[in-house]
């Protein structure tokens, strides 16, 4: 059975290279066009094509699937796709290509979180389960029938990186069980059963800490945006980004987003007599450091902005 895979991120590469590895016939790969990246603005493939040309699979570079993608989806004779965070919605001319269809691997159990950020917004809400889902795809977004999901507890403590690089191992799993199925067109499809809920994709202004809330919802909004965008406040102008933080309990007369010293990291007020015990930060320019090697060189600093 020959498969298309279509993937940009690095953690399309996971699934991608574990398909290779289990030994399924990826006989090409689609992906993003080369975007412009890094200080020095240099044009750059997606991590999933820099994969398939290490591994000598044929790479397709396309935004939108214009006339000439689906001419070269068409050339390779695919029987079915595999799409891991490809990025674009799928017309209905390039779904009737592929005889057995096109089936998206999503990190979230379907219909929860349909859209480009399911993990962030899992852990923005405090979730303590998430999963992966395997569904056929159809035009709408994330709308497909369910031929398999698979649950995971979330860590207490887990962010967003490692929880996506866990799922997509959850997700090989979850392939490995169901293509065969698919091979032999004996796997069943099912419509989404729950309650609706959307992920958009999150952007720098999503990321930036309002200590006005509870410590424990800024905990979680700290664990979502890391690695990308990452957490952060500002202090005299600058910007810090809160690489790891923890909730602590705590009385307090002084305003929300005072800092309060103490001999390991420093705290930070929030609502309902909670604290932000800030573990991990970097301030602009700099690497990444404990809170307590932050907390000394800042003499001064009373509050955040």
């Amino acid at each position: 059975m020959k498969i298309l895979f279509a993937g940009t991120p690095s953690i399309a590469v996971t699934v991608l290279g574990g398909l290779v590895n289990l030994g399924h016939n990826v006989v090409g790969v689609l992906t993003r066009e080369d975007s412009i990246s890094g200080r020095k603005q240099i044009k750059t493939a997606s991590p999933v094509a820099d994969f398939a040309t290490l591994k000598g699979i044929p790479v397709i570079k396309s935004n939108k699937l214009d006339t000439s993608a689906l001419a070269q989806i068409q050339d390779l004779e695919a029987d079915l796709a595999i799409v891991v965070a490809y990025g674009s919605i799928l017309r209905r001319d390039a779904l009737d290509l592929l005889p057995q269809g096109w089936f998206n691997l999503h990190f979230s159990l379907l219909p929860k979180y349909r859209g480009a950020a399911p993990v962030q917004h899992a852990l923005l809400n405090g979730e303590s389960e998430t999963g992966v889902s395997l569904f056929q795809i159809d035009e709408g977004l994330d709308t497909g029938k369910i031929v398999g999901q698979l649950a995971t507890k979330i860590e207490p403590d887990e962010d967003a990186g490692r929880l996506l690089q866990r799922l997509a191992h959850l997700g090989l799993t979850l392939l490995s069980e169901k293509l065969p199925h698919i091979y032999s067109g004996m796997h069943t499809l099912e419509p989404q059963v729950g309650q609706e809920s959307k992920a958009p994709k999150i952007n720098r202004l999503d990321a930036r800490l309002d200590f006005s809330k509870d410590a424990e919802t800024l905990h979680n909004q700290v664990r979502a945006m890391n690695p990308e965008p990452m957490a952060w406040v500002t202090v005299a102008g600058d910007g810090l980004r809160i690489i790891a933080s923890r909730p602590c309990a705590g009385e307090s007369k002084l305003p929300p987003g005072s800092v309060v010293r103490t001999d390991q990291a420093p705290m930070v007020v929030c609502s309902n007599s909670t604290y932000l015990e800030l573990l991990e930060v970097q301030p602009a320019g700099k690497k990444p450091m404990t809170g307590a090697e932050w907390i000394r060189g800042q003499q001064k600093l009373e509050a955040f902005d």
